[in-house]
C-alpha cells in the first residue's frame, strides 16, 4: 500500500461490507481524504453529469485484502480493489462489498467524482451539492433555534399571568 503513495497523495475510501450480505450503497457516498481535505457526502449523485472521461492506461488498479467486519470471508479474499490516478497521485480504495466486479465499478465512479475536485476545485457540482445542503441546514437549524425561544418567551409570559 505504501508504494501507492504520492507526495502529498491523497487516499478516498469508501464503505465495508456487512457480514453475510452485500450492501450497496448508493445513497450515501461518504469519501475521506488524507491530504487534509474536507470529507465529501454526496446524496442523490446520479444526477452528476460532467464527471471527467476515466483513460484506462492512466489507472494503476491493485487488488488487495480487505478489513473489517465478515470474519474469514472478509480477511482472506483479496476484493478490495485500490485504483490510482497516475497524473494526479489520487488513490482510492473501494471495498463496499465482496464481489470484485462491483468494488471495481464502484471504485471508477468514486475516482471520477475526486478527479472532478481535483480538477474544477470550488466550481465542482459536487462541492456546490456539498456546500447547498450545508446552507440548507444552517437556515433549519436556525428556524427551530427561532421557534424554540418563541416558545421560551410564551412560556414565560403565561408563567408570569399566572403569578
Amino acid at each position: 500500500m505504501s508504494s501507492l503513495r504520492l507526495v502529498p497523495s491523497m487516499i478516498f475510501s469508501a464503505g465495508g461490507a456487512a457480514r453475510g450480505a452485500v450492501k450497496e450503497r448508493f445513497s450515501l457516498l461518504c469519501l475521506r481524504q488524507a491530504a487534509g481535505w474536507p470529507a465529501v457526502q454526496a446524496a442523490g449523485k446520479k444526477s452528476l453529469t460532467d464527471l471527467p472521461v476515466l483513460n484506462e492506461e492512466e489507472l494503476e488498479e491493485q487488488f488487495v485484502r480487505g478489513s473489517g467486519p465478515g470474519g474469514q470471508a472478509t480477511n482472506k479474499t483479496s476484493n478490495c480493489v485500490v485504483l490510482k490516478h497516475s497524473p494526479t497521485g489520487v488513490v482510492v480504495k473501494c471495498h463496499q462489498t465482496r464481489s470484485v466486479e462491483l468494488n471495481r465499478r464502484r471504485a471508477r465512479e468514486i475516482m471520477q467524482e475526486k478527479l472532478d475536485i481535483v480538477y474544477k476545485g470550488e466550481e465542482s457540482q459536487l462541492l456546490q451539492m456539498k456546500e447547498e445542503s450545508r446552507i440548507k441546514k444552517q437556515q433549519k437549524r436556525k428556524k427551530v433555534n427561532e421557534n424554540l425561544e418563541k416558545k421560551k418567551l410564551l412560556k414565560s409570559i403565561l408563567l408570569a399571568d399566572a403569578k
